[in-house]
């Protein structure tokens, strides 16, 4: 059976660091940046590169639809 690996992309100008992705990831893959944007808000990244399942818990919670999820299948 292939396991499923996922990726996130966060559109960081348009995330303004309200830290719900952050608490819903399962895996504690997404924290807030240090930087921040243009607006001034910490916005949100994928920290760990490898351990994204691609759950898409992160997008379904994000109120301003900032979080494309993407899922691979690896052999």
């Amino acid at each position: 059976m292939a396991k499923i690996k996922g990726a996130i992309v966060v559109d960081t100008e348009r995330c303004k660091g309200c830290n719900l992705c952050v608490v819903a990831c399962p895996l504690d893959v997404i924290s807030l940046n240090k930087e921040v944007n243009m607006k001034g808000y910490n916005y949100s990244y994928q920290a760990k590169e490898d351990t994204c399942n691609g759950c898409s818990s992160c997008a379904t919670v994000c109120p301003d639809g900032c979080i494309t999820v993407y899922k691979v299948k690896v052999e």
